[in-house]
């Protein structure tokens, strides 16, 4: 049985004839960068996510660094964040000279701790330090949207600014919102891998704001003001590639269908799962919907996760782990002196998580033959 870990293959001959489609029209016109595609493919996002603005770009790293530019970020700002995520989210604040702030999960959702975001809030800001407390970036891992009722009104009592990490958990909500519509800014990738992704790179800045709107167009083409040639601040090479974005137009016609497929899978993953000894089925909170990114679960111990793993591999079945090495354990922040043990409930569920094939189009078979190999 061959089980791909993630199936764009059968995803593609649901679309094939929109994506050559789209392809061939830009094929035609020759705009082959920022060409009419970007228009309509940001209108129609804003629209679904329920946001006045939506700015595509090159990359979901591109989409960070134009929203952190759009906030004048820089050396002395210090970024509250996740360590518990790709190397995107803390590299872009890096990028720019500013310190990010590492903050401790939730043991249940492995998104930031709130209560643990106060505390380095606090930490900082009694420091007497260098370091400016500015802004947070909140990480909706797997899918699944952060507990904004609480980080939200902590980073506005602060005076910060809150980025919302959306690259997992485009089309997911949050008491009944888009999570794009959450935080000033929220940033989301267009990842193959990613629950609604092109065939390369591309991403996406979602806001509200009329002015952070006008700045991330600026950021987005070298700080251009009203021509690309007056160039009105520093800024990137963050366009977008309109071969991309006409397969994301394709691809988002079927995307509402593919959401309620993922948690299809999820619910059907959770039947088949549940009481399973030693392993822990992912948690969603109340009112909130989950993209399903990835399907994670979580064993009794690092031996236990390599024993099971095994177990798949034997069995033919992919198997990854998100995230094996906290950020601030990675070699890249060593500078800012984090050491095992300060961020425990991170490196503790980072020992013990793995992820199983999860993708829109998973058969019924395919998942009661991965169950039947856990529970043997």
């Amino acid at each position: 049985m061959n089980i791909p870990f993630i199936d764009l293959k059968t995803q593609y001959k649901e679309i094939k004839d929109e994506v050559q489609k789209g392809i061939d029209n830009v094929l035609e016109h020759g705009a082959y960068i920022m060409g009419p595609e970007i228009t309509e493919l940001e209108e129609k996002l804003a629209d679904f996510c329920g946001v006045r603005h939506g700015v595509g770009c090159g990359s979901g790293t591109d989409a960070l660094l134009m929203a952190l530019m759009a906030f004048g970020v820089g050396p002395g700002d210090a970024i509250f964040t996740t360590p518990f995520t790709f190397m995107a989210t803390a590299e872009a604040v890096a990028l720019l000279g500013a310190t990010p702030v590492f903050v401790d999960i939730d043991p249940k959702t492995y998104n930031m701790d709130p209560e643990d975001l106060r505390r380095k809030i606090a930490e900082v800001s009694d420091r007497r330090s260098e370091l400016k407390p500015k802004g947070v970036i909140a990480v909706d891992l797997f899918g699944q949207p952060a507990d904004y009722d609480r980080i939200a009104p902590l980073s506005k009592n602060h005076g910060l600014f809150l980025v919302v990490d959306a690259a997992q958990s485009f089309g997911a909500t949050y008491k009944g919102r888009s999570v794009c519509s959450v935080g000033d800014i929220a940033c989301t990738s267009f990842f193959p891998a990613k629950p609604l992704g092109c065939y390369g790179d591309g991403g996406m800045c979602f806001t509200n704001e009329p002015e952070l709107d006008k700045l991330l167009r600026s950021v987005r083409i070298h700080g251009m003001g009203d021509n690309k040639y007056e160039n009105v601040r520093l800024g990137i090479n963050g366009r977008l590639d309109s071969i991309q974005a006409a397969v994301l137009l394709a691809k988002f016609a079927i995307f509402p269908g593919e959401i309620e497929k993922r948690q299809a899978v999820a619910d059907r993953y959770n039947e088949l799962l549940a009481g399973v000894a030693d392993l822990t089925t992912p948690y969603v909170e109340e009112g909130n919907t989950s993209v399903w990114a990835q399907y994670s679960l979580l064993a009794r111990d690092a031996e236990h996760r390599e024993e099971c793993m095994a177990k798949l591999s034997e069995a033919g079945i992919p198997t990854a782990i998100y995230y094996p090495k906290p950020l601030h354990l990675q070699k890249a922040f060593a500078d800012l002196g984090y050491a095992v043990g300060d961020l425990p409930v991170c490196e503790g569920i980072g020992a013990r998580i793995f992820s199983l094939p999860m993708h829109p189009y998973l058969e019924v078979e395919v998942q009661e033959h991965i169950a039947s190999v856990l529970k043997g």
